[in-house]
């Protein structure tokens, strides 16, 4: 089965290069797909000198979001599976053979890498008691068992991401996907994955209002398709 890999890039041109690598490398059939949302410090071009058979490189005019970036390329994508990777190094290509797995051996049509787990180190900040709260939320909400809602690694079939109705623009493309899965019934499978986390002075994009936007979302799409 191959794999697609859907990756949303804006201004990571200090790593692109690097995770284009790390991604490749991985040991499993694949191809990747990386959506551009308008970048301005390079990683447009850095992308456009690393296009090639298995690397397709998409382009936003404008910077439109993650959740934008994330739908352009499942409109995209030829493979059986699909895995979503953030182009800032915290996640790391290596876990993909685990990740894959439950979808391969026919035990899961949906797998969520989670960081939570005694074998990975997380730092007490603002952004674990986020994770944990909307974690929290979505398993009070839809009745779900899992440990880690915000995720980037969430991995599906592409039959049943594409038909998922998306309508995510930025970060809360996690929540969404997240609750529209558990409302359907469909079981999440977690393995544990490696994570190193950076912070905002690092570039970390995700601030205070998008906490705010994925609690919202959840609580919206119980109620709303």
């Amino acid at each position: 089965m191959k794999l697609s890999v859907v990756i949303p890039v804006f201004n990571e041109v200090r790593t692109v290069n690097e995770l284009i690598a790390k991604v490749s490398s991985s040991p499993v059939e694949k191809e990747i797909v990386v959506v551009d949302d308008g970048s301005t410090d390079g990683t447009r071009e850095a992308l456009d000198v690393l296009a090639g058979p298995t690397v397709r490189v998409i382009h936003h005019p404008v910077n439109r979001g993650k959740g934008a970036s994330i739908r352009t390329g499942l409109d995209h994508v030829t493979g059986d599976i699909v895995v979503v990777q953030d182009a800032d190094l915290e996640y790391d290509p290596v876990n993909y053979p685990d990740l894959i797995r439950p979808i391969v051996e026919g035990r899961a049509q949906v797998v969520f890498g989670t960081r939570f787990h005694p074998g990975n180190r997380m730092d007490y900040s603002r952004f674990k008691i986020a994770a944990r709260l909307l974690t929290w939320l979505a398993n009070l909400l839809y009745g779900g068992s899992i440990t880690d809602e915000a995720t980037c690694y969430k991995v599906f079939t592409t039959d049943l991401i594409r038909s998922i109705p998306l309508r995510c623009e930025r970060f809360e493309f996690c929540p969404e996907v997240t609750a529209k899965v558990l409302k359907r019934g469909i079981e999440i499978v977690e393995v544990p994955i490696s994570y190193h986390p950076r912070t905002e002075a690092q570039g970390k994009k995700i601030r205070f209002r998008d906490g705010v936007e994925a609690f919202w979302t959840l609580l919206k799409y119980r109620f709303v398709d």
